[in-house]
């Protein structure tokens, strides 16, 4: 069993308790928060035996095996850090860090401390990743891919009104690129691996945030693309196409069903449900490897090229985090 902490009291965090509530590998023991108010009301509700206002207080309480860090993406790498720096294993929601020096300094913490370190990129621990892999060979040589997440923000509301949400804060190492395109960056990582090159444009709100973009990128004998919006929705699955046929993926973020489509017309259906929560996936798979004490695996390279990807993407926008300058 592996004993967390968290860090982040918001509706994420709250789909991750619930998802712990799953797993016999998990269980709840402190919360930390910016008031000791909040953290106590966070912690009563969840069954936390303690509740912290200080990063501090909460790496030394030896009762915590582990961080969850749902923090703002500016946050992710310093406090990653902090945690495993005192002997915690981290499980970092995406995305993983402002960008790749911040993650290189965090894995180079995780190395030196002999902790595991894991993204919580939902989509590439669950049963439906593992059939996109396995069924990839029916498509014959693959010569495109699209990874499409569109998705109209409420904060996006709130944005038109002049209240600026977290979501929509470049200060915060935020828009939409660092929310919801990192989904599909992610995917192509973990399926092709780094492009040799990447072409991005993206829309800029009024405060220099990105509201949507798409990025092309370029490998050996075949094209990719990752389209993401917070300001309009796109209701297509995504798409890998081979020279033998199409893999359609229903909800790339949480992909519980495959249609392949032959070339000769021919349709096979493969359905994969969820009967648990999504998060289930990324706490199994951290706890196995936390368990085992799996410091160098697989899944780090997924978010070494994830960076690569996203900074070059910004790069071309012109989007600018002050974390960059930091």
């Amino acid at each position: 069993m592996i004993r967390f902490g968290v860090i982040g009291t918001n509706f994420i965090t709250d789909r991750f308790l619930k998802a712990g509530e799953c797993c016999g590998e998990f269980k709840l023991v402190a919360v930390y928060s910016r008031t000791m108010e909040r953290a106590k009301e966070y912690a009563q509700v969840h069954g936390a035996k303690y509740a912290f206002d200080t990063l501090e207080t909460l790496v030394e309480c030896e009762e915590v095996d582990a961080v969850y860090v749902a923090s703002p993406n500016a946050c992710h790498a310093k406090q990653s850090i902090l945690m495993m720096e005192h002997g915690k294993h981290v499980l970092c929601e995406k995305a993983v860090a402002s960008n790749s020096r911040e993650l290189e300094e965090v894995l180079a913490a995780a190395e030196k401390a002999q902790v595991v370190f894991l993204e919580a990129v939902r989509q590439i621990y669950m049963p439906g990743f593992q059939a996109i892999q396995e069924n990839l060979h029916k498509l014959g040589t693959i010569r495109r891919a699209s990874f499409s997440y569109c998705k109209y923000s409420s904060r996006y509301d709130n944005y038109k009104n002049g209240i600026i949400e977290n979501a929509f804060n470049p200060n915060l190492s935020n828009g939409s690129l660092m929310d919801i395109g990192v989904y599909g960056v992610h995917m192509l990582g973990a399926f092709f691996g780094m492009p040799e090159r990447i072409q991005s444009a993206g829309l800029k709100l009024s405060n220099g945030v990105d509201g949507e973009g798409t990025i092309l990128a370029e490998y050996a004998g075949m094209l990719a693309e990752v389209t993401y919006s917070k300001i309009s929705d796109l209701n297509i699955p995504a798409q890998i196409q081979g020279e033998n046929g199409t893999m359609l993926i229903e909800q790339m973020t949480e992909p519980v069903k495959l249609t392949i489509i032959s070339r000769d017309g021919s349709e096979e259906v493969i359905e994969l449900p969820e009967t648990e929560p999504p998060m289930v996936h990324e706490i199994r798979k951290f706890a196995e490897l936390a368990e085992a004490g799996t410091v160098n695996h697989k899944y780090l390279e997924n978010s070494r090229i994830e960076m690569k990807i996203i900074d070059e993407a910004r790069r071309q926008q012109g989007i600018v985090f002050p974390a960059d300058t930091q």
